[in-house]
């Protein structure tokens, strides 16, 4: 196993684990990206949204896997997340994510 496989198993490990505790998944991405094609079941909240309604994810009171296209805006809203006491994990992007899923 290489070092890339191994950080793949540790992530697709935590995010195992997220699902375990029920986990929501949270897209954000554009309207028009999430209309485009989702992961099924999975929450929409826009990266540009997400400071107005992070109080509807505190709701959730659970933690979230979050994902856009390639990773990068998933990065920055599980920080904004996770500087707001909420259990967030980048899930990356919605290939790799997918694919972690159904595995």
């Amino acid at each position: 196993m290489g070092f890339f496989d191994f950080l793949l198993g540790i992530k697709k490990q935590r995010i195992n684990d997220f699902l375990s505790k029920g986990a929501i998944i949270l897209d954000v991405r554009t309207a028009s990206e999430f209309n485009n094609g989702a992961i099924e079941g999975a929450k929409h909240i826009p990266l540009q949204e997400l400071h107005n309604r992070v109080n509807e994810v505190k709701q959730w009171n659970k933690p979230v896997i979050v994902y856009c296209q390639a990773g990068v805006r998933a990065a920055k809203a599980t920080k904004y997340l996770t500087l707001n006491n909420i259990e967030a994990i980048n899930g990356g992007g919605i290939l790799k994510l997918s694919k972690v899923l159904t595995q």
